[in-house]
C-alpha cells in the first residue's frame, strides 16, 4: 500500500513534465531516457530476484523520507529538478528495502542513467548554450568557406548566398549534448568493455564528438537551404537534420571505439611480449 501511495503521488511530476518539459524539441528525450532506464533493468530483472533477501530497513528508509522531503520541496516550489531527481533516490531506496545494498550495486547503471531524464536548469542551459552556438557556427561558417561557398556570419546568423539562418538552440546548445553523453554512456554500457581506461577515455570523448555532429547538422541544414531554398531547409529536412545529428554521433562513437581497441590491444602485446621478454 505503501508503494502504491508514493507511486500515485509521483504521477503528477511526469504529467507536467509532459505538458511542458518533453513537449519542447530540446528536452523531448525525457520519455525515451525513462524507457531506456526500464529497459536496463528489466534485463537486469533475474539476477535481481536471485538475490538473497537482506533489506537495509534503517538505510532504505533514511533515503526514501529524504527523498520525499526533497520531492515534497520539488513540488511546492516548482523546481522540476528536485521533484523529477527525487525519484531517482525513491528508487533506489525501494531497492535497499527490497533486497538490500547489492540490489543498488547491481542496479546502478540504470538509475545514474535516468539523470539524463531530469531537465538541466535553466540559467545553466543558457549560460552555456550561448558560447555553443558561437562556437558551432564559427566551425560551420570556416568549413563550408574553405569549399567555397558563399558564406558569412555574425555571431550565430549565418548569410549563405540570398538565405539568412539563425543558429537556434536546439541546433547546437547544451541539451542536445547531454542527450549524446546519454546515448554514449549507453552504448559503452551495453558493449561492457573490460578495460577501465578505454570506458573512461570514451566517455570523455562524447562531448567533443557531440560538437562535431552537432556542426554536421548545422552544415546540413546550410547546404539544403543553399540548393534547395528555405522552405526546405525549414521544413522536413529541419527535422531529419536532427535525426542525422544522432547517426553522425553514433557512427563516431562507434570509430573512437574501434580505434581505442586497436590502440588497447597493441598496448595489451606490447605488455605481453615484454613480461615473456
Amino acid at each position: 500500500m505503501l508503494g502504491l501511495g508514493i507511486l500515485l503521488l509521483l504521477i503528477p511530476t511526469y504529467v507536467d513534465l509532459e505538458r511542458v518539459v518533453w513537449a519542447s524539441d530540446d528536452q523531448g528525450h525525457g520519455p525515451i531516457i525513462i524507457a531506456v532506464a526500464a529497459w536496463l533493468l528489466w534485463r537486469l530483472r533475474e539476477r535481481l530476484f536471485a538475490l538473497p533477501v537482506a533489506p537495509s530497513n534503517v538505510g532504505g528508509g533514511i533515503l526514501l523520507a529524504s527523498a520525499l522531503a526533497i520531492y515534497a520541496l520539488g513540488r511546492s516550489q516548482s523546481i522540476v529538478q528536485l521533484e523529477a531527481g527525487s525519484h531517482i533516490l525513491i528508487l533506489a531506496a525501494a531497492l535497499l528495502l527490497w533486497r538490500g545494498p547489492a540490489a543498488l550495486k547491481m542496479a546502478w547503471f540504470p538509475l545514474f542513467f535516468l539523470i539524463f531524464m531530469v531537465p538541466l536548469p535553466g540559467v545553466f542551459v543558457q549560460a552555456m548554450t550561448v558560447p555553443l552556438k558561437s562556437a558551432v557556427s564559427y566551425v560551420a561558417e570556416a568549413l563550408l568557406h574553405s569549399f567555397n561557398y558563399p558564406v558569412a556570419r555574425a555571431g550565430v546568423v549565418i548569410q549563405v548566398g540570398q538565405y539568412q539562418l539563425l543558429v537556434a538552440d536546439a541546433c547546437a546548445g547544451l541539451n542536445s549534448m547531454f542527450t549524446l553523453e546519454s546515448l554514449g554512456l549507453l552504448y559503452m554500457n551495453i558493449v561492457s568493455h573490460a578495460s577501465r581506461w578505454r570506458n573512461i577515455l570514451l566517455a570523455i570523448l562524447i562531448i567533443p564528438i557531440s560538437f562535431v555532429a552537432n556542426v554536421v547538422r548545422v552544415v546540413i541544414l546550410i547546404l539544403v537551404t543553399y540548393h534547395f531554398g528555405d522552405a526546405a531547409g525549414q521544413g522536413f529536412v529541419h527535422g531529419f537534420a536532427g535525426m542525422v545529428l544522432f547517426l553522425v554521433a553514433l557512427t563516431l562513437i562507434l570509430a573512437v571505439d574501434t580505434l581505442l581497441g586497436r590502440f588497447d590491444a597493441a598496448s595489451l602485446t606490447k605488455r605481453q611480449g615484454a613480461v615473456h621478454a
